[in-house]
């Protein structure tokens, strides 16, 4: 008895064909898992590597006559001053953490979304936008938490040029050994709360915006 392919299935042929696709769907193999890390980190540290004089800039203008006063320079003119004191260099300290955290942190961050949200679904049997939002916020935070050393170096880097030829691994040791390796996670409270909400932000409304049909 032939069977007429295009014919749509029914009764328990289609039930468990619809099943072994959802299974399909929401299965991760490690491959899976690697490629997404992968290619989450690459994609990061493209971007670190083109936008971090802008991230030198930002730092400097933040920590201005700290514990003093003064008039504040803006960006442009802090900008000029740095190319003719410091030189074009200055403008890429830090960089080495930079690349290693964005490499880490783009990598957990965004690697670590999808299995969160299987991990919710296989317990909860829901993927909605809460769902989301607290897999992004785990993400984040989690992201945050493993790479706040490097976030460290490249902040202290960036500040002090005379450290620029010493490197982040001599800065690394002298940080510990001077002020202990605790140090190493400094401020890394503040930092994992504000990955988190932003990293749920922007995943959960990504991800959700992809169901909506125009």
């Amino acid at each position: 008895m032939s069977v007429n392919s295009s014919a749509p299935l029914s009764g328990p042929v289609a039930v468990e064909v619809k099943v072994g696709e959802k299974q399909k769907n929401w299965s991760t193999t490690p491959s899976h898992i690697v490629h997404h890390f992968g290619t989450s980190g690459l994609a990061v540290a493209v971007a670190t590597a083109v936008t971090h004089p802008l991230d030198v800039l930002k730092v400097r203008l933040q920590m201005q006559f700290v514990g003093q006063k003064g008039p504040l320079n803006g960006m442009g003119r802090l900008f000029l001053q740095i190319l003719k004191k410091e030189g074009p260099k200055s403008l890429y300290l830090g960089l080495t953490p930079a690349l290693t955290r964005s490499i880490l942190y783009g990598g957990l961050r965004l690697g670590l979304y999808e299995p969160s949200k299987y991990a919710c679904d296989w317990a909860f049997g829901s993927t909605n936008i809460l769902v989301k939002i607290a897999s992004g916020a785990f993400a984040g935070a989690t992201a945050t938490a493993l790479t706040n050393p490097t976030e460290v170096l490249k902040v202290r880097l960036q500040m002090n040029s005379s450290m620029k030829q010493s490197g982040s691994i001599a800065e690394m040791r002298r940080l510990i050994s001077e002020e202990g390796i605790r140090a190493l996670w400094k401020g890394v409270g503040p930092a994992m709360a504000r990955a988190a909400a932003l990293t749920a932000s922007q995943l959960a409304t990504y991800d959700e915006s992809k169901r909506v049909k125009f």
